[in-house]
């Protein structure tokens, strides 16, 4: 029970300052880009008219999605390791609603929070390889997610020209004056019954599918 009842640390100056460098960094780069987007307005469809929904891509990938749907309140599921604390902050300063948790801590009480904003009309962004790998393969949540709620799946697929860090991740930090491009797929929805196995290897194709096209976008 003690993992259930932990709680975020609170926020240091030492946090506040590198998300402060962190943020200006991120919008320094993503309000200079040229941005090519197919898909969006079949997303916020998707969204109006399901009472909500789960909007994936691979954990390297984020950094343009993230900041394109920002301050719309928008979920967040976030570890409590210092790195998370990082992460939080980060996606609090973007206007994201946060649930800090993960398998190893405070994963049940993460979960149902997750699924009760759900429930309520909100919408998860979820990486569906992290927060550790492995890259590019899709894990069983978001699959629990879509099967106990309903809501469909909308795979993100991001390009930009820039520089892959030497991550786990290979994560992409696109280049100022930049071009980059995004695409929404089209609804992805999992049966309650639906093999669980399968369905995680649908999802990945749907994001791997839609990255294909965001580059061939930014080659276009």
């Amino acid at each position: 029970m003690k993992g259930e009842m932990e709680k975020p640390r609170p926020v240091t100056l030492k946090v506040r300052l590198i998300v402060g460098a962190l943020v200006a960094l991120v919008k320094g780069i993503c309000a200079t880009l040229r941005l090519r987007e197919e898909g969006r307005e079949a997303m916020e469809a998707a969204i109006r008219e399901n009472g909500g929904a789960i909007l994936v891509t691979w954990h390297g990938r984020t950094m343009v999605p993230l900041w394109r749907v920002r301050n719309r309140g928008f979920w967040a599921l976030i570890s409590l390791s210092k790195d998370g604390d990082l992460q939080a902050e980060n996606f609090r300063r973007l206007g994201y609603s946060l649930v800090r948790g993960s398998t190893g801590r405070r994963g049940a009480a993460a979960t149902r929070e997750i699924l009760k904003a759900l429930e309520a009309g909100g919408v998860l962004a979820f990486t569906p390889d992290g927060p550790r790998g492995p890259a590019r393969v899709a894990q069983e949540g978001v699959v629990y997610f879509a099967k106990k709620t309903g809501r469909p799946i909308v795979a993100v697929g991001a390009a930009a020209t820039g520089k892959k860090m030497r991550s786990w991740d290979s994560y992409l930090v696109p280049r100022p004056f930049g071009r980059a491009a995004l695409v929404w797929g089209e609804p992805l929805w999992i049966a309650p019954d639906d093999p669980s196995e399968d369905a995680c290897r649908r999802v990945g194709a749907a994001i791997d599918g839609a990255e294909a096209r965001a580059e061939s976008l930014l080659r276009s």
